[in-house]
């Protein structure tokens, strides 16, 4: 009879619960993991409201920090008991779109191999992270050594919103000098900031209307602060730049009103970077995209995955270039994760990102 796990599941939505499922196989090219500490996302938050489709029973969740347990025939390198993680993003490398640059847009290898998000499996297409164990396919590609004397926070957020955020600043094309508004101070927000400062940005404007997640911004590199409810947003952008506009803005929440305002600060010739992941159709004001002729970008982006980018991004914390472990505010045990996930959800009591840890 097969060892049981605890794991995060989704029922229905507005319901994931924890039950019991077995502990996986690996395949030749797979690794399992012991999870150590993971988290809860704001696109699991969309996964449980039902905004975002999954399949009833899938465990949930994609931002893992754990020891390899087991490890597949074929997968060298690694070793058993060694501590490691594994991007949110979990491409094959051997598809067309991961040869082409492209790898989060993984589609394996069927037909053109492309599929939007299809580097996104952990938790979408497969079972994810928040649970005691997890399976890593391609673990060659995916898993990626904790350098000694990190902790799991202090690697927490690589998988997803490290990744996702500076992929923002980093689609932004931000030079040094460069202006930057970065719209909304949630994790990935937050993450975003400070690789506008990490990519050399003069003067970064961090938009929120918290309180607690303006302070944070300042923190990791914003020079100002704007809190929509006491000024008019676009108007103060365009204030602090001599009415140019900046050089770019990252939009990292999701709404139509963020989106606009991104666009709406925006010099001729500037580059909005999305990161939100959006519910409904947007729109885009003739005259903030100035006809069509303005020279603008729009560019969206799913957080690169793979061990080189892990591997990157540790380094940037084991040098000490930023350290994003106070954005853990919460800890809660794996049992106790629907409590973890009606807070989240809810924005309360100051939470930026909660650490999970099964087994406790």
């Amino acid at each position: 009879m097969a060892q049981m796990m605890k794991a995060a599941v989704f029922v229905e939505p507005g319901l994931i619960e924890i039950d019991d499922k077995p502990i996986p196989n690996v395949g030749p090219n797979d690794a399992l993991i012991r999870v150590t500490t993971t988290t809860i996302c704001g696109t699991d938050v969309h996964i449980l409201k039902g905004e975002y489709p999954v399949e009833k029973g899938l465990t949930v969740g994609h931002e893992p920090v754990g020891v390899i347990e087991k490890l597949g025939s074929s997968v060298t390198g690694y070793s058993e008991g060694q501590r490691v993680i594994a991007g949110a993003i979990c491409p094959s490398f051997t598809s067309y779109a991961c040869q082409d640059g492209c790898a989060a847009q993984d589609g394996g290898h069927t037909g053109h191999g492309y599929k939007p998000m299809g580097g996104w499996r952990f938790g979408n297409t497969i079972d994810g992270a928040q649970a005691e164990y997890l399976v890593v396919p391609d673990a060659q590609a995916n898993l990626a050594p904790v350098p000694e004397g990190l902790s799991d926070e202090q690697v927490l957020m690589c998988p997803d919103i490290m990744s996702t955020g500076f992929a923002g600043a980093e689609a932004a094309g931000i030079r040094i000098g460069d202006s930057v508004t970065v719209f909304a101070q949630g994790p990935i927000g937050l993450c975003a900031t400070a690789g506008a400062r990490l990519r050399g940005a003069g003067m970064i404007i961090a938009v929120d209307g918290i309180d607690e997640r303006l302070r944070m911004a300042k923190q990791l590199g914003a020079d100002v602060t704007l809190d929509f409810r006491q000024v008019d947003v676009v108007e103060e952008v365009l204030r602090l730049t001599g009415g140019r506009g900046v050089d770019a803005s990252i939009e990292a929440l999701g709404l139509q009103s963020t989106f606009e305002a991104a666009l709406r600060v925006l010099k001729p010739g500037g580059t909005l970077s999305s990161l939100g992941v959006y519910s409904e159709n947007l729109q885009i004001p003739l005259g903030a995209f100035a006809a069509g002729l303005g020279d603008h970008k729009i560019i969206t982006s799913l957080c690169p995955g793979g061990k080189e980018r892990m591997r990157r991004l540790m380094r940037m914390i084991d040098s000490g270039r930023v350290d994003l472990g106070a954005m853990v505010t919460h800890h809660y045990a794996l049992d106790d994760i629907a409590e973890a996930y009606d807070l989240f959800s809810h924005q309360r009591d100051g939470v930026l990102k909660v650490a999970v840890r099964p087994g406790q």
